[in-house]
């Protein structure tokens, strides 16, 4: 899976080095892995848990499905040759799409880096991507009716508002979809 390229960020893939290296919570393996800084916040349990909701076990039983599409938002290099490569985020889908060809998105920004569109502008790549692959019909997200940011990044990534739904762990939730 190659890298995407936006005008601020480039989209690297997730690989099953990286998971593991966070899993141990080693920042020195993550940033030689990446070749960028890593975020203070990073690699911590609320990480591992929002982003990888499969076991360890289960990522390393199949890496291919359960990382497809998964990839880390970093800054583009500035035009100055010390300017430091920064993980500021990541874009997450839930394992490859099954024969249903629904591919669920989730995305997060480091606190500092938030309020600047990048968000928007990595996850709208991501989608794109993701609705440009075989199998893949639509892409789907959910988040709290109250987060008015999360549903400005989806509406401006090109998903639509479909419903609502029950979530085990965050009540009611709304569904965004968008089809190829």
């Amino acid at each position: 899976m190659e890298a995407i390229v936006t005008p601020r960020l480039v989209l690297e893939p997730i690989t099953l080095p990286l998971v593991e290296a966070v899993f141990r919570g080693d920042r020195g393996e993550l940033e030689r892995l990446t070749s960028c800084k890593i975020p203070a916040a990073w690699p911590g349990r609320a990480l591992v848990e929002r982003a990888f909701c499969a076991s360890l076990d289960a990522i390393r039983a199949d890496p291919d499905t359960r990382l497809w599409g998964d990839r880390l938002f970093i800054t583009r290099e500035a035009s100055s040759p010390t300017a430091e490569r920064l993980v500021i985020g990541s874009v997450i889908f839930h394992g490859r799409p099954g024969e249903s060809g629904v591919a669920e998105v989730g995305y997060g920004v480091e606190e500092s880096w938030q309020h600047q569109g990048l968000a928007t502008e990595g996850t709208r790549a991501a989608v794109e991507w993701a609705l440009a692959q075989p199998g893949v019909r639509v892409v789907t997200a959910t988040t709290p009716p109250w987060h008015t940011a999360s549903i400005r990044v989806l509406e401006k990534s090109g998903l639509s508002r479909v419903g609502t739904e029950e979530h085990e762990a965050l009540g009611e939730v709304v569904r965004f979809e968008r089809n190829r």
